[in-house]
């Protein structure tokens, strides 16, 4: 009876000793997480709740900031600028998720299956890496040159008879926005799906050609629905990080075209804190939101 007695409480004390190291190894990245993440949120939160005038921040419960920010969309014949902003912010981000993940899928469908040596996977990987090597502002104004009135494109266009005059909207516009996403964040893209191909039996390929199925088959039936844990988290990192650019659409775009994320960017220039606080706390809900839906397509915790 005592060592019965004995057994458990060594069972119970080993169960204890293992609880107290898991939260021992867990506690750094609970710190982290809390002192870089918790924490600025919940100031971010208290601060959207405060007052402000031309001078001050004034530390007093209000909700005029988020009654500005919705100020006319009650409206039935008039969209709102808030719905405005977040209808531009959303086709980009929708654009250029949709781009990101051709071009993303496209590539490490070809790192994964069509480069044999991991010699030459790593060579091409760090050819991916090329735009990363300056910051984002130089791959920005990179494209002056090529696209701009008198740019390389314009002339090319204009020497092979194709246009009569510049063409203006390379330069900008929406277009040129795109392109810098799709230039900036297409490797966020490229690297989880490119991990969730490498993870994939090269024996099931093998027995959906050996029975007879085309090679787009092969991608439909088998490649994709095994790739669509790497599809997820790239998704999100390419719409986390577009949902809340500012500095890509004001100098691709010539400051001339709205987002939430600029109009945040303004605010903070002004120092209106208070209200810049509260478009962050609705963008974080927003964002959340499109993060949410995109992990009802796969049991991300499961799947790694």
């Amino acid at each position: 009876m005592a060592s019965v007695e004995y057994l458990q409480q060594t069972k119970q004390t080993s169960a204890r000793h293992r609880r107290v190291s898991a939260w021992l190894q867990a506690m750094p990245l609970t710190l982290t997480f809390a002192i870089f993440f918790i924490v600025p949120l919940a100031i971010t939160l208290i601060v959207s709740f405060w007052d402000f005038n031309e001078y001050q921040i004034i530390p007093a419960f209000t909700l005029k900031n988020y009654a500005a920010i919705f100020d006319g969309c009650g409206s039935l014949t008039d969209v709102c600028v808030t719905i405005k902003t977040y209808w531009s912010t959303l086709r980009f981000c929708a654009i250029v998720w949709a781009v990101t993940l051709v071009l993303g899928f496209t590539i490490a469908y070809f790192l994964a299956f069509h480069i044999r040596t991991t010699a030459m996977q790593t060579v091409l990987f760090l050819v991916c890496t090329i735009p990363f090597w300056t910051s984002n502002v130089i791959r920005m104004i990179s494209w002056i040159p090529l696209l701009g009135r008198n740019g390389l494109v314009n002339q090319a266009l204009i020497s092979a008879h194709l246009v009569d005059q510049p063409v203006e909207w390379l330069l900008y516009s929406d277009f040129s926005v795109v392109l810098a996403f799709v230039h900036l964040y297409t490797f966020f893209m490229i690297v989880p799906i490119f991990n969730a191909m490498m993870r994939i039996d090269r024996s099931l390929l093998e027995a959906a050609r050996d029975g007879g199925a085309s090679g787009w088959q092969v991608i439909r039936d088998v490649v994709l629905p095994l790739s669509k844990t790497g599809i997820v988290i790239g998704s999100i990192f390419v719409v986390t990080i577009v949902m809340g650019d500012f500095l890509t659409v004001g100098v691709m775009g010539g400051q001339q075209i709205a987002s939430v994320g600029k109009i945040i960017q303004v605010q903070t220039g002004y120092l209106q804190f208070p209200a810049a606080a509260a478009n962050a706390i609705i963008l974080l809900a927003a964002v959340l939101m499109i993060v949410w839906a995109l992990t009802r397509a796969v049991d991300i915790r499961k799947e790694l």
